[in-house]
């Protein structure tokens, strides 16, 4: 497979990914919410952990018990590394399992271990099979049209949202707040004001987003 097919397969299951999180979030909260820091119908985090199985687990298909566990580590260790970097960037805890069971550092849990785990089994024996003769039926000037218009658009789209999660940092900066919970209610209460609707479906998307602040003791405090 070219760039062009592979980025392809990424968009798609970066998709699906984004499908799954609006059908839990309905089931939850019985309303639709956009999920996902992206504007588009996409969660990276999805396309880049089945693109990691698809390289490091082709060999394995006549070991599904063994494709299970490694899916399983693989997509918990991107899943942590994912929050981990979002949080060390932006200063903003954007999911949180701290009151699940079985969570390392409220970043990952069991629960979600087992799901992806799962997932990618579905992925390897039913789903990529098919995906994969339905790309390499695809001329190739087709395939790299559409493909590039994919790659401009989520560029496009990654730019835009990234500049929106910044200014969480930067209304985080300029806030004299001092505790970790209010200091994330004054960052959504001050994007939403802003009556802007890219920074009011972030706030929905992420309703327990944390917003890490530093607190710094002042020297007439002691």
């Amino acid at each position: 497979m070219n760039f062009w097919s592979i980025f392809l397969i990424y968009i798609f299951y970066s998709i699906i990914g984004w499908c799954i999180e609006i059908c839990e979030s309905f089931i939850r909260e019985k309303r639709f919410v956009n999920r996902g820091f992206l504007i588009g119908p996409y969660c990276p985090i999805y396309g880049v952990s089945i693109l990691a199985i698809l390289f490091f687990l082709k060999d394995y298909k006549d070991r599904p018990f063994g494709m299970f566990i490694i899916s399983m580590v693989i997509c918990g260790l991107i899943e942590y590394l994912g929050s981990f970097i979002l949080e060390k960037i932006f200063k903003t805890r954007w999911w949180d399992y701290s009151h699940k069971k079985f969570n390392i550092n409220g970043r990952i849990c069991l629960d979600n271990l087992i799901f992806f785990g799962l997932g990618c089994l579905l992925v390897m024996y039913i789903i990529e099979p098919f995906i994969l003769k339905l790309i390499l039926k695809i001329p190739s000037p087709i395939l790299i049209t559409i493909s590039l218009i994919l790659l401009i658009i989520y560029i496009t789209d990654t730019i835009i949202s990234f500049r929106i999660i910044w200014n969480f940092k930067k209304v985080n900066q300029d806030t004299n707040k001092e505790s970790t919970e209010k200091v994330s209610k004054f960052v959504k209460e001050t994007i939403v004001e802003q009556n802007k609707i890219l920074y009011r479906r972030l706030v929905k998307a992420f309703p327990k987003l944390k917003i890490i602040k530093n607190i710094r003791s002042r020297k007439k405090e002691f």
